[in-house]
């Protein structure tokens, strides 16, 4: 993803080229998931951000990626009234 800067010039929106280009990292938590309805509250939870995701159940794992802060992804995981530990990224 890229973020793009405007301006405004004599009324005139003008699109910039990119200043800056985000970074994908694959993050990595535990999740204390123990049934499907588990699996579903963190589901339902990142589909409102803008991330690829995949979740171990078994395992008790989350897989996010995104160019989005780690701490910013805890506290959405975290929505879900779960024990969330964040692991690392890949």
């Amino acid at each position: 993803m890229e973020k793009k800067q405007r301006s405004r010039q004599n009324g005139n929106l003008h699109k910039f080229l990119p200043t800056e280009t985000s970074v994908i990292v694959t993050h990595e938590f535990f999740v204390d998931m123990t049934c499907e309805g588990c699996s579903g509250a963190v589901t339902r939870v990142l589909n409102k951000l803008d991330v690829k995701f995949d979740i171990d159940l078994p395992n008790k794992k989350v897989f996010i990626e995104s160019d989005k802060d780690a701490n910013q992804l805890l506290e959405t995981l975290k929505k879900t009234g779960k024990t969330v530990t964040y692991i690392g990224s890949k």
